[in-house]
């Protein structure tokens, strides 16, 4: 019995991963009406108790669900998510569709165009159910904003789902979707998935085209998958990864499926950080994450514990970098806008916009120092392991502000461990959840190599398959 009080049966073939529903309303065994019909009815059943979605799409979906089955008995060429439901995050402009960023200050906007993200997933099969709640221009750890109000955690409706992507994590949380999509600048795809106990992949900077900023040399912003499961994350990313026109940084580098899924651990070596080097870890997340590195170990992986010697200059300095964003894209709207808008986001636009110009340049030699550390680690490890969170979902009256304290013995009362990893765009970062905290989800966070993203899946598919059997 989920929160809502809806029954979700686990033979329903909206339970099976994407390709499995996408293989069976190709071979018809079941209609893909079926399918959509199903996630609107969990979207709306789970929807007054988390709040999770802006807008349910009930005649588009079901009318391309129709479209869907109609095209398996003809026997035409069908791509690999035919039939498959997704929810996009209302930051990402959807054709036909009321598109806000959480804000006020936005009007009504309906675009006419999707993001070029959207539209590979709906070239590829898939079908756009509804769009998710996001925090005012995706700015928090906490899915609240101004104009949509709380969206709430599946596990317990008094804690954050997270943020900026948390409709779209409680979305997959529930059942309603096997994949949703979401924008990761600081951690907003792994925050959500690691406190909702899902799948949230950042890719490397350029794999998948980021269309839908003012600037397309911005160099901390991801498009990213939310999922059930890495084997659906992995079909998200084959959708959507490659190369356009539309983002100048975008790789011309093609996703390799079948790398993806090579998921043996026996051999492998990786770095293991609780902390890196600054962080308050919550005694639920080390018990979780220890236990996970013990079961890895027990595969057949070598875990190495090691000391990073970071410090909370990252994540200020990231804060920095995100302030000033927050300024050149939405300072604009203050004048008119400040009295509907957010106040952590008036005072994020204030501080941008009185940021030194040196000052903010500078922040590029601290990512340098990052990097050349982990170009080191990466000389004789696969990957970096550390917690996504230093806690488990928080309740949902705090704000980021509850969580940037220094305590006494110098360490940050933190609560994601993702934004550092913005800071090195380049390098892809995943959050498989561990779920051994209890009642709250943990996510242990899988750092790769820069643009490795196949390998950092491969890990954690394999990574996967064994805390799935130590349960």
């Amino acid at each position: 019995m989920n929160l809502a009080g809806t029954t979700t049966s686990r033979t329903h073939p909206l339970d099976l991963p994407a390709y499995a529903i996408a293989d069976g309303i190709r071979r018809q065994r079941f209609h893909a009406v079926e399918v959509v019909a199903e996630a609107l009815h969990r979207a709306e059943a789970c929807q007054p108790d988390l709040n999770a979605f802006t807008l349910l799409r009930h005649e588009h979906a079901l009318a391309s669900a129709h479209q869907a089955d109609e095209a398996a008995r003809a026997g035409q060429s069908l791509g690999a998510l035919h039939g498959v439901p997704f929810a996009a995050k209302d930051m990402t402009p959807t054709a036909g569709d009321l598109t806000t960023l959480g804000s006020w200050t936005s009007g009504d906007p309906v675009p006419t165009e999707s993001a070029l993200c959207v539209r590979r997933l709906e070239a590829a099969g898939g079908i756009l159910i509804g769009k998710t709640t996001t925090p005012e221009f995706a700015f928090s750890s906490f899915t609240q904003s101004p104009r949509w109000g709380v969206t709430r955690n599946p596990r317990d409706p008094e804690r954050t789902s997270g943020g900026s992507s948390g409709g779209s994590a409680v979305a997959v949380a529930m059942g309603v979707v096997p994949m949703a999509e979401g924008t990761d600048m600081g951690g907003s795809v792994r925050i959500p998935a690691a406190f909702c106990g899902v799948v949230g992949f950042k890719p490397s900077l350029g794999r998948i085209p980021m269309t839908i900023l003012p600037s397309v040399f911005d160099n901390i912003s991801h498009f990213g998958p939310l999922a059930r499961s890495v084997e659906d994350a992995i079909a998200f990313m084959a959708a959507t990864a490659g190369s356009s026109d539309e983002d100048i940084q975008s790789l011309p580098l093609p996703f390799d499926g079948m790398r993806a899924r090579k998921a043996g651990l026996a051999g492998r070596r990786f770095a293991f950080s609780l902390d890196l080097g600054f962080y308050a870890v919550e005694p639920a997340v080390e018990m979780a994450i220890r236990g996970a590195v013990e079961d890895l170990r027990g595969a057949g992986a070598v875990v190495d514990e090691i000391p990073i010697g970071w410090s909370r200059a990252v994540v200020d300095q990231w804060f920095d970098i995100w302030c000033v964003f927050m300024s050149a894209y939405f300072g604009g709207r203050l004048a008119a806008g400040r009295g509907r808008m957010d106040p952590a986001v008036v005072a994020m636009i204030e501080k941008g916009l009185a940021m030194d110009a040196t000052q903010y340049k500078r922040t590029e030699l601290l990512r340098t120092a990052m990097w050349r550390d982990m170009a080191r680690l990466f000389e004789s490890y696969d990957a970096l392991l550390c917690p996504t969170c230093a806690i488990v979902a928080p309740p949902v009256e705090l704000t980021d502000d509850d969580f940037a304290e220094s305590l006494p013995d110098g360490r940050l009362k933190g609560l994601d461990m993702t934004c550092p990893f913005n800071l090195l765009p380049q390098c892809p970062a995943l959050s498989l959840p561990v779920d051994r905290a209890g009642v709250m989800p943990v996510g242990l966070q899988i750092v790769g190599r820069r643009y490795a993203d196949e390998d950092v899946l491969a890990i954690a598919l394999g990574m996967e398959k064994v805390l799935a059997a130590s349960r």
